[in-house]
């Protein structure tokens, strides 16, 4: 992890708040992004000759190369304006890419119709044991570097929100070994874009599960998930660990986007960025006070993202 070093120069907070923001910039796993940890987990059990993704984009980044590396036919099914750079290393590993016209939600619908007849093993969110126990390494790791305690607060950006689920997972595990010191757990914070905000409005109407989000849009395509399949456990975990979910409008996502490129040297991901502007959300509400320890999870690389981000500030190619 990372400090956020110059993050008091604008929302007021005191010199020396770098020692307490954390920002895991070091995404391990393939495709340089957090989803790498749970794919690569994920296809290190399978003994099969072929599976199937359905992917709003960075999913499907560590899913790919692997299957490749493996030998193992890789079908990937994603929405066709996902970023340039998800699409064109999936061509490149040679996986199967079926681009639609549509949300993940369809390529989902259209995965399930096929899946039983082609005899593909389906590794996509939530429907094989093993992304989890990639991804909860996040949740170890997290606890390591802090010197095996915990922060006040984990910001998490939600989109199918397996990282989430595998970090309380983390946790459990963590306190059965005694590996933590003892203290209460972290207030997860699940983070989503006012597009595509399915879980914060399950949170606030105190709902057990999430309705389908309607006319899901956002330039975070990490976060365009508008059913996310385990939203009833991300809903228990949000209220055990007295966290919130809270959703941001593109624009203040692209403001904290520019503002870390630029002041902190850190160009984070649309998804990233939705992290570090709920911070500064939480900490004008109140919510969080100045001198609490928090981390934030970047979890794509914001190269990865250069054809939306170029097109959402307005930059253009000259000549």
């Amino acid at each position: 992890m990372g400090n956020g070093r110059n993050a008091d120069r604008e929302i007021g907070v005191p010199k020396g708040l770098g020692g307490n923001v954390e920002v895991p910039i070091g995404v391990a796993g393939s495709g340089a992004s957090d989803v790498g940890r749970g794919m690569d987990a994920g296809d290190s059990k399978q003994t099969i000759s072929e599976c199937f993704c359905e992917r709003r984009g960075s999913e499907s980044d560590g899913e790919f190369p692997y299957a490749a590396a493996a030998g193992i036919e890789a079908n990937i099914f994603m929405p066709k304006d996902v970023p340039f750079a998800n699409y064109v290393e999936a061509k490149m590993y040679g996986a199967n890419v079926t681009l639609v016209d549509g949300l993940i939600s369809d390529c989902g619908r259209m995965v399930a119709e096929r899946k039983e007849q082609e005899g593909w093993f389906d590794i996509s969110t939530l429907k094989e044991p093993f992304r989890i126990e990639g991804k909860k390494t996040m949740g170890y790791e997290l606890v390591e570097q802090l010197g095996w305690e915990y922060p006040e607060a984990v910001f998490y950006p939600t989109g199918g929100g397996v990282g989430l689920i595998g970090m309380w997972k983390a946790f459990g595990e963590l306190e059965e070994l005694g590996w933590v010191n003892p203290g209460k757990r972290p207030k997860m914070i699940a983070v989503q874009s006012a597009g595509c905000a399915p879980m914060v409005r399950a949170f606030e109407q105190h709902e057990k599960a999430s309705k389908m989000w309607e006319n899901a849009a956002t330039f975070a395509s990490g976060l365009r998930v508008p059913k996310p399949y385990g939203d009833y456990i991300m809903l228990e975990i949000l209220k055990e660990s007295g966290g919130v979910a809270l959703a941001l409008s593109d624009e203040v996502i692209l403001e904290s986007l520019k503002d870390w490129a630029r002041n902190e040297g850190i160009f984070l991901s649309p998804e990233g960025a939705a992290a570090t502007g709920a911070y500064d959300h939480l900490l004008k509400t109140g919510y969080l006070k100045q001198t609490d320890r928090v981390v934030f999870f970047n979890t794509g690389a914001g190269l990865k993202y250069t054809d939306v981000t170029a097109e959402a500030v307005g930059i253009a190619r000259v000549g």
